[in-house]
């Protein structure tokens, strides 16, 4: 069984912080890139930040500078740690376990999201 289970969204005011975490169980962690996306109504979901086992890391253009993205193998955790929240941050969030396509299997996950809310 997979899982992918998100934690620590919340309300949060413009300027604050907020640490997000996902806890991965039934894949082979070190395998896969890890992501944050992020979805609101109406909207196709976006990249967040994506970070490889090796250290390669991606993030998405209005998120640069603000959001880091972290991993630790030994307790099979990814986290998103967000600074200087905008109003334009809030959505749900989702955890994503991508190691690709192998032998016509597409090994992708996603958790079931976390609510941030940015708001004064």
């Amino acid at each position: 069984q997979v899982q992918l289970v998100e934690s620590g969204g919340g309300l949060v005011q413009p300027g604050g912080s907020l640490r997000l975490s996902c806890a991965a169980s039934g894949i082979s962690f070190r395998l896969y890139v890890m992501g944050w996306y992020r979805q609101t109504p109406g909207k196709q979901r976006e990249l967040v930040a994506a970070l490889s086992s090796g250290g390669a890391t991606n993030y998405g253009d209005s998120v640069k500078g603000r959001f880091t993205i972290s991993r630790d193998n030994a307790k099979n955790t990814v986290y998103l740690q967000m600074n200087s929240l905008k109003a334009e941050d809030t959505a749900v969030y989702y955890c994503n376990a991508d190691a690709g396509r192998r032998w016509d299997t597409n090994y992708n996950y996603w958790g079931q999201g976390t609510q941030v809310t940015v708001s004064s």
